[in-house]
């Protein structure tokens, strides 16, 4: 069984002014001459940390993380009023290309699950001949059925209890309406009391089911909650600034990258469906499923599976040099 790789300081940080009156925190660590991969966050708004440069080997990769727009250490932050309006999937795909250039690298791994899986599936799309693989880890689609199925009732039915908490800040009166759009009236609001409240609700209710088995979670504070959450909320809102059913219809435009998915059994954030329909229009993805997991990538059974990826793509690119 792979585990992740020991923990490794970053060797370079910065921030990148992308336009917009932004700036993405950006940092490597590892191998200088190694090979490029970059890792793409979940959520939106999820930020990075130390713990996820451990997926790869720092002997043999160059590791890229940075913040998306309004999270992390991008500046500004949510919290600093930072302007959603400049905040899409546009601007991000965006972001990755420049940040690509600051940084010299001519192509790069894609590494990412959840929204990250989603981001870096549309980064891949608009820009293939910049990807030399993906690694992907609990599909996210972005299409409506899948926002409905979690925030609006589906996941319920699995996690009844925690529901009620996540029902909390919205008025009894719009609690059999659309909840996504409940939720960014409170969030995008006057009043930020209620703001953060929202905010706190929206993230503990993603924390609790994100793992097969119940973990202890004292949470990130409420400065990583209204990041998070209003983020999030303001990409699903917007369906996500693309079409239903987008990366499906744009599957060949990456047919030919090596891709491997990896895909927890009783994923409850991003159901199994999504990660089953992107193998069926991408067949030579291979795809990983691990009956023993749920959303998280830092379940042992889905560590197991990506550090196995990462370290596979190492060695052929050490056979091909």
């Amino acid at each position: 069984m792979r585990t992740l790789y020991p923990p490794i300081e970053a060797y370079e940080s910065g921030h990148l002014n992308v336009g917009d009156g932004q700036e993405i925190y950006w940092e490597t660590s590892g191998n200088p001459d190694g090979k490029p991969v970059v890792f793409v966050h979940g959520g939106p708004g999820g930020g990075t940390g130390a713990k996820q440069r451990q997926f790869f080997d720092p002997s043999r990769y160059r590791i890229v993380l940075f913040d998306q727009r309004g999270c992390g250490q991008s500046r500004p932050h949510i919290a600093d009023g930072a302007d959603l309006s400049v905040n899409t999937t546009a601007h991000l795909i965006a972001d990755m290309e420049q940040l690509r250039e600051h940084l010299g690298v001519e192509q790069w791994q894609v590494f990412g699950g959840s929204w990250g899986s989603t981001l870096g599936l549309s980064y891949a799309q608009a820009h293939p001949d910049r990807v030399t693989e993906l690694v992907l880890r609990g599909i996210f689609l972005l299409r409506r059925s899948e926002i409905d199925w979690y925030y609006n009732g589906g996941a319920s039915h699995i996690y009844p209890d925690v529901w009620e908490t996540y029902l909390e800040p919205i008025p009894a009166g719009q609690r059999d309406g659309d909840l996504v759009a409940a939720y960014n009236r409170l969030l995008t609001g006057d009043d930020r009391t209620a703001a953060q409240r929202a905010a706190t609700a929206w993230t503990t209710w993603e924390n609790k089911t994100s793992y097969l088995l119940p973990q202890h979670d004292s949470g990130d504070g409420d400065r990583f909650d209204l990041a998070f959450a209003t983020i999030e909320n303001h990409y699903f809102v917007n369906h996500g600034f693309m079409e239903d059913g987008q990366i499906l219809d744009r599957i060949d435009a990456i047919a030919h990258i090596p891709a491997v998915i990896v895909q927890g059994r009783y994923d409850v954030v991003c159901p199994m469906r999504s990660a089953w329909d992107l193998h069926r229009s991408w067949p030579n993805a291979q795809l990983h499923i691990v009956d023993d997991a749920g959303h998280a990538s830092f379940e042992p059974g889905i560590v197991h599976r990506l550090v196995e990826a990462t370290d596979h793509f190492a060695v052929t690119r050490s056979a091909q040099e």
